[in-house]
């Protein structure tokens, strides 16, 4: 990460403390009558993360040179750090933080009772992928049901570049801020996700499969999507504009998008007609 540096003095005290806290037992190692120490020895620490034990002092010392990612990963292993613990002990010795570890394509429990608890406002879970991982009725009735046919028949990115269906509910004097939307988006999650097959696979087929999505990706614009204003062309309630607010799971690679109507706008009436009337009658598009 550019423009990092090494916090020796900080370094030092994050791992005395943590030294400290680890008991000897929780590490596989013998308690022994003459232990003074609570926790580790730094001896110990050492040798479980497999290295000097010279080496170890100088980095509580706040001296000796800085620790490679592969060391301070050993050193988080050692001393049972969580990954929010381990991200800061990168950061402590001017290191990049491991790639995230996501929660992959299974959604929480706690975020699929959501989905049950907002019965009037449609509510999609997604991946940083784009892949519609969970919908509630509201949303498969006013965006369409997912489609998981093909590799990549559920993911909102690959439908809009490659499905002119997709498109057609809505505005077409939004498609080129939308198309920018998803690629700024998609960008920020490859670049979280360092060597994922994943992700590298749903860049190769788009960029082989839409000429407009590999211009936009040569542009290398980045920009997570927090929130939004969109206008879905619904053929049952017609136009109906929403708001769509987006709420990161703590991982980073999943997200609730609610759509909600703004204030002032008759959306709120369409869509307790939507809520009405079913989803039977549209499956051609997924969110923008």
């Amino acid at each position: 990460m550019a423009g990092m540096t090494i916090d020796r003095a900080g370094l030092a005290d994050f791992l005395r403390r943590c030294r400290d806290r680890v008991r000897p037992q929780d590490a596989g190692l013998p308690v022994g009558p003459r232990r003074r120490t609570p926790g580790l020895r730094r001896e110990e620490v050492a040798q479980l993360a497999g290295m000097s034990a010279d080496y170890y002092i100088r980095l509580e010392q706040g001296r000796g040179p800085q620790p490679s990612p592969e060391m301070l990963t050993a050193l988080a292993r050692a001393l049972r750090l969580s990954d929010d613990e381990s991200d800061h002990l990168h950061l402590l010795a001017g290191r990049r933080p491991p790639a995230a570890r996501g929660c992959g394509d299974r959604v929480h429990p706690g975020l699929l009772h959501l989905l049950d608890q907002l019965p009037t406002t449609p509510v999609q879970v997604l991946n940083d992928l784009g892949d519609v991982l969970a919908q509630n009725p509201m949303a498969e009735a006013l965006l369409g049901g997912v489609c998981g046919v093909s590799e990549h028949g559920r993911n909102i990115v690959w439908r809009w570049f490659t499905d002119p269906a997709q498109r057609a509910a809505y505005p077409a004097d939004e498609h080129a801020y939308y198309s920018r939307l998803h690629v700024a988006d998609l960008r920020a999650a490859v670049g979280r996700r360092t060597g994922d097959p994943a992700a590298a696979r749903l860049v190769r087929r788009l960029r082989e499969a839409s000429e407009e999505f590999g211009a936009l990706w040569e542009l290398h614009e980045v920009a997570v999507r927090r929130s939004s204003r969109m206008r879905v062309l619904h053929p049952l309630i017609g136009p109906v504009d929403l708001d769509c607010q987006v709420l990161l799971a703590p991982r980073g690679d999943q997200r609730v998008i609610l759509y909600t109507p703004p204030a002032g706008s008759d959306a709120a009436e369409r869509l307790a007609l939507l809520k009405v009337v079913g989803n039977g009658q549209f499956t051609s598009a997924d969110s923008a």
